[in-house]
């Protein structure tokens, strides 16, 4: 694929979505070759199957079909996705947990080049499709977030867990090592404070300036100066004097003790 000349769909059920994004690509990302629009979900299905596009830019929140429904339907997805949504938060934490590029309507244009050149390198180096497959199933109704999943960025690519299988995580310069229920580790090519605000909500606590420890996977608490926390793996943690009370708390909000 020659990358000055990238076969790009775009997806929208609003035709003023798709002329104001078709005029951003035009003046900014000059690479991209729009061979393509649809504002039906059923003529997308067919159009993506048809014309086997390199880059889809795809709205979620369509009438029909949402999106997501929409790519269930595509037996095998050989495509490179940007999501462009006005969705909610619980989708965007989604995005967030799977490393799947999305952009918030309207559309900037410095994050839609960010969004394509990040697009380009994944093509560049047919990176596999299991940040979408986290995606989806990450965005199924009613999913709470302890048992959604994580894609986590590698060395290698990507790799996938659950959140609930993450006992501890442990700072490494740049990096992040995630310390799981089977006791395997991924080291994470980030570092650990961006995964300090994606999995708060989901139950993992910052307690000392290295760690990040799973709520779930506390088997005893240890007072003293800031403390010491044992997780089911045995694993010891110092909780920092400043991340006691912080500590504390969470631990009455989760446990009602």
């Amino acid at each position: 694929m020659n990358q000055q000349h990238i076969r790009t769909v775009i997806i929208d059920d609003e035709p003023r979505g798709i002329n104001a994004l078709q005029k951003l690509l035009e003046v900014h990302c000059p690479e991209i070759n729009i061979i393509a629009t649809a504002s039906e979900a059923d003529r997308a299905i067919q159009l993506l199957q048809n014309e086997k596009p390199d880059l889809v830019f795809l709205d979620i929140a369509m009438p029909e079909k949402t999106g997501f429904e929409l790519l269930k339907e595509i037996p095998s997805i050989s495509f490179e996705l940007i999501f462009v949504t006005a969705h909610n938060q619980f989708a965007l934490q989604a995005f967030h947990f799977s490393a799947v590029d999305y952009l918030l309507k309207p559309v900037d244009s410095d994050l839609l080049k960010d969004a394509v050149e990040r697009a380009k390198t994944r093509l560049e180096h047919k990176v596999n499709k299991s940040n979408l497959e986290t995606l989806l199933f990450n965005t199924q109704q009613n999913r709470l977030l302890p048992d959604m999943k994580l894609c986590i960025p590698s060395l290698k690519g990507f790799q996938v867990i659950s959140i609930k299988d993450i006992v501890y995580c442990e700072a490494a310069s740049n990096y992040t090592n995630f310390f799981l229920a089977d006791r395997s580790s991924i080291c994470a090519s980030k570092p650990i404070q961006d995964y300090e605000e994606l999995l708060e909500d989901a139950g993992l606590l910052r307690v000392h300036k290295s760690f990040l420890v799973n709520i779930a996977h506390i088997k005893e608490y240890i007072r003293g100066e800031g403390g010491t926390i044992i997780l089911t793996n045995n694993f010891e943690v110092e909780v920092s004097r400043r991340k006691k009370e912080y500590f504390i708390t969470r631990m009455k909000e989760y446990y009602k003790y």
